[in-house]
């Protein structure tokens, strides 16, 4: 029975949503996100990326290190309804905050990365989690400035730095201030904007 296979067709494969509606949500042009798109359905044929597949795809980019546990943080960040899939949508508005947000969008989106639990906090835990993950994907010799300095060290920086209250925890507020205020935060913010 023919039926039975396109049912089950039609539940492995995700349609994304109108094109308009994305183009409404993204700072994306509708040419960018048909090719965005395209480039999705080829990685991604059925239109869904679970979490080991963008392990896979992320691993690529880090033969160095081990980017697992740093790519399983960014895929939570990347997966806006936490439903375990990243589908085009959740890809291209992630992909439209990093490239094209405002400072202020990509500070939040940072935030969320960094709010592993997504609690509205960052704890140091959370952010030692975060940073030996990047230590780890950098590979060991590959990055000098972490080679110096242990991700506990930079932690402990990185509170002193936000923490404005010293209760502890990181609050939104404490890290959109301090990361506005840090030019070399703010410098670096910039440098993905132009890569599409």
């Amino acid at each position: 029975d023919s039926s039975d296979g396109e049912l089950e067709l039609s539940a492995v494969r995700h349609q994304p949503e109108g094109l308009d509606q994305l183009q409404a949500q993204t700072k994306f042009t509708k040419k960018e996100l048909q090719s965005l798109y395209r480039g999705f359905k080829n990685e991604c044929p059925t239109g869904l990326v679970d979490e080991d597949t963008f392990k896979l795809i992320y691993a690529q980019f880090f033969p160095q290190g081990d980017a697992t546990t740093y790519a399983h943080f960014l895929f939570n960040a990347f997966d806006a309804d936490g439903n375990g899939a990243i589908h085009f949508e959740d890809f291209v508005v992630g992909l439209s905050i990093l490239l094209r947000g405002t400072v202020h969008e990509k500070l939040k989106w940072a935030f969320n990365l960094y709010d592993i639990n997504k609690d509205g906090y960052i704890t140091k835990e959370e952010m030692l989690a975060i940073m030996k993950s990047i230590y780890d994907m950098m590979g060991r010799h590959t990055y000098p400035i972490l080679q110096e300095d242990t991700p506990a060290e930079h932690v402990e920086r990185f509170f002193q730095k936000m923490d404005r209250n010293q209760d502890g925890v990181v609050t939104i507020e404490e890290f959109l201030e301090t990361c506005q205020k840090d030019e070399n935060i703010m410098s670096s913010m910039q440098l993905f904007e132009n890569v599409i």
